[in-house]
């Protein structure tokens, strides 16, 4: 195995988060200097601060293809799917439904917030996606009751990329009058998003999965749709999310979903012919590799793999050293010592949801990325295999 190369850093994680682009950058940094009114003051400062929050509302809602009207501006994804999730719930509340569905893949922000609302008495369902990665409609078909008040399936994972048949889910639950809400944290701004051909209710997005700033994010919500506001006050964001607008935060977002569409088109089929290669190469090179869902529709950017007979912790610390960044799942889930939920709830064994690796690419990678991956991985797998081997002699 090579030794420690600090001159060397590779970046395959943008799952986790992006570099912010530079045009975001730039734009933050003149709102920063220029434009600190607050948008809720009628004078002229607060009436630009107001056109800017305007403008990013405008870009964001072209990126998914909605109405401006119809996005409200939130802290991030976690917020967003905090304010989907309650906000429906505690308006359905009083008629009786009290029943949530969700896909047993879900971030963490939608599987905590179920927890949360089933301690007050609601009744919760997450569904089986098998190994596939892939919730299956019939699924769902099954587990819908006339007291669900609303379904939460993620558009496409974040640990293993798999896209989820969103179009096919939203016509069982418009049939039974329940509410769909997706989060497209790992989609919008990657892959073309349209919420009418999507079907849903209810979309999450977060910038800095794109390009934009950590801390901003948005929900859109169809017209009609009841939300009770979670954090009170002012009434901002039409009530649905009180507080001070972070403006130069959401100018951020609106540059970078716009970079986004103008770079989508020619981003997707490079970054899965870089991920075509990554899978091909790390099979080919590394022994007892296995590829998790890679029959399935997933993301071009994203790939998970299993080693065999290797620790995740131990394959990411190493790579590290080596120079090269990637992560065995979620990043909010880093620190726990628990296997990954999204391979456990796809029904991998249990050595394969220990031994896996997400990699993610983004607009910063090339093909000379992979090849100093390629350089280190298997000295570094051959070296953790053999550590492995002696502690089971000793």
């Amino acid at each position: 195995m090579v030794g420690w190369n600090s001159t060397v850093r590779i970046y395959l994680d943008y799952n986790a988060t992006t570099p912010v682009d530079p045009a975001v950058a730039d734009r933050m940094l003149e709102v920063l200097r220029h434009d600190f009114g607050n948008p809720s003051s009628v004078h002229h400062f607060g009436q630009r601060a107001k056109g800017l929050l305007d403008v990013a509302r405008a870009e964001v809602a072209a990126l998914i293809g909605a109405d401006p009207h119809d996005v409200v501006f939130t802290g991030g994804g976690t917020e967003s799917d905090n304010l989907a999730i309650r906000g429906v719930a505690d308006a359905l509340e009083p008629t009786g439904k009290r029943h949530l569905i969700a896909s047993g893949i879900e971030h963490e922000a939608v599987l905590n917030t179920f927890k949360a609302l089933a301690k007050r008495g609601w009744r919760t369902t997450l569904l089986k996606v098998g190994t596939s990665g892939v919730l299956d409609p019939d699924t769902l078909r099954d587990a819908l009751t006339d007291d669900t008040a609303l379904v939460s399936v993620m558009h496409a994972n974040n640990e293993v990329g798999t896209i989820q048949p969103l179009a096919e889910l939203s016509a069982l639950t418009r049939a039974r009058g329940t509410l769909l809400h997706t989060d497209a944290v790992q989609t919008a701004g990657k892959i073309p998003v349209d919420v009418a051909a999507l079907g849903v209710d209810l979309l999450s997005l977060s910038a800095h999965k794109f390009g934009g700033p950590k801390g901003v994010g948005a929900l859109w919500s169809r017209r009609g749709v009841r939300l009770v506001a979670h954090a009170t006050g002012g009434r901002q964001e039409r009530n649905r999310r009180a507080g001070t607008e972070n403006v130069a935060g959401i100018a951020g977002l609106g540059v970078a979903s716009s970079v986004a569409r103008d770079k989508m088109t020619g981003e997707l089929p490079r970054l899965a012919a870089l991920r075509d290669r990554l899978e091909a190469e790390v099979l080919r090179l590394v022994p007892g590799t296995t590829v998790n869902a890679a029959g399935s529709p997933r993301v071009p950017n994203t790939t998970n793999i299993s080693f065999d007979r290797v620790e995740a912790e131990s394959l990411l610390i190493g790579l590290d050293l080596q120079g090269v960044a990637v992560s065995t799942g979620s990043a909010c889930s880093s620190g726990t010592l628990e296997p990954s939920h999204v391979l456990r709830a796809m029904g991998l064994p249990t050595h394969r949801t220990q031994n896996a690796l997400r990699f993610s690419l983004g607009t910063g990678n090339s093909d000379a990325d992979l090849d100093h991956l390629f350089a280190v991985l298997p000295g570094v797998v051959d070296k953790l295999r053999g550590l492995t081997r002696t502690t089971a002699r000793a």
